[in-house]
């Protein structure tokens, strides 16, 4: 079994920033794509970011140019850095993780998610 353990989210100020970290944990064997979703209330689960092992990375329109995806290949870990931060940037923070275990099974994984608010 593998884990995702979110933490850093929490309420800002528009115009202010926060970072989320993600950590996997378990039997991993190779860990390919990570990526951050988010989930607002009444709406679709978007996505926010992803990254692949070789550390290329890929945005959702809303995010570009205020959000930088990074990961720590060592750690297991990745990171979301959210700049200017506004309102509609409130919802859950989801951690997604592809990896394959210790017996090459591929797997597809999600956290259990932290609350960002933005307020007003």
């Amino acid at each position: 079994q593998v884990q995702l353990v979110e933490s850093g989210g929490g309420l800002v100020q528009a115009g202010g920033s926060l970072r989320l970290a993600c950590v996997a944990s378990g039997s991993i064997f190779r860990l390919n794509a990570m990526g951050w979703y988010r989930q607002a209330p009444g709406k679709q689960r978007e996505l926010v970011a992803d990254i692949t092992s070789g550390g290329s990375t890929n945005y959702g329109d809303s995010v570009k140019g205020r959000f930088t995806i990074s990961r720590d290949n060592v750690k297991n870990t990745v990171y979301l850095q959210m700049n200017s931060l506004k309102p509609e940037d409130t919802a859950v923070y989801y951690c997604n993780a592809n990896y394959v275990d210790s017996n090459w099974y591929m797997y597809n994984s999600w956290g259990q998610g932290t609350q960002v608010t933005v307020s007003s």
